[in-house]
């Protein structure tokens, strides 16, 4: 490696070039033998166990093999990259980690809704429909990413190639006019 870190990036930035235009199975294997080992001890250090940070560090790696168009060099090192996207799936394991478990979750019917309650939220859910038809086409593409894609922010941010910040604005002012609208 050279005194200072740049030959070394853009050996790997090269390695994410090839994957991505060529599917380059033996730059991937370079890239997986270098960064698998860090992954996984990062993710271990975040509070994973083992098993769990293993098998986050093998998706992690698949994400990269699989999303390798999405790199941008201008944006950040093939490290840094690596690393958000670990440090994201890190973030939905805990948000799956701390959703109820089917055996918590209760079972046989439910009392019968008051007709009351069913007519004003089908009222509700309408006036929700249109209001998110009436938002500005930027913003109502990323609430329903969001919300009815079910995809984190960071994940939005992988597919649209926007900048994480401007995500989250645009789906602040979209709820904030949800929310005027639904008042």
């Amino acid at each position: 490696m050279a005194a200072n870190g740049n030959c070394k990036d853009e050996t790997w930035v090269m390695h994410v070039i090839r994957i991505r235009d060529h599917q380059d199975q033996a730059a991937f294997a370079d890239l997986f033998q270098h960064f698998a080992p860090r992954v996984k001890a990062f993710l271990m250090k975040s509070g994973a166990d083992a098993a769990t940070a293993e098998e986050c560090a093998q998706d992690v790696m698949a994400t990269l093999w699989r999303k390798a168009h999405l790199f941008d060099p201008a944006r950040a090192s093939v490290a840094t990259w690596i690393f958000t996207i670990a440090r994201n799936r890190r973030i939905d394991l805990l948000r799956k980690s701390r959703r109820p478990e089917p055996e918590d979750l209760t079972w046989g019917p439910e009392a019968e809704p008051d007709q009351e309650d069913v007519l004003a939220l089908q009222q509700d859910s309408a006036r929700l429909k249109a209001a998110i038809a009436e938002l500005p086409e930027n913003q109502r593409l990323l609430i329903e990413r969001a919300y009815f894609g079910d995809l984190s922010h960071s994940e939005i941010a992988a597919e649209t190639g926007l900048p994480l910040g401007t995500i989250k604005s645009r789906i602040r002012l979209a709820l904030e006019r949800l929310r005027h609208a639904m008042r």
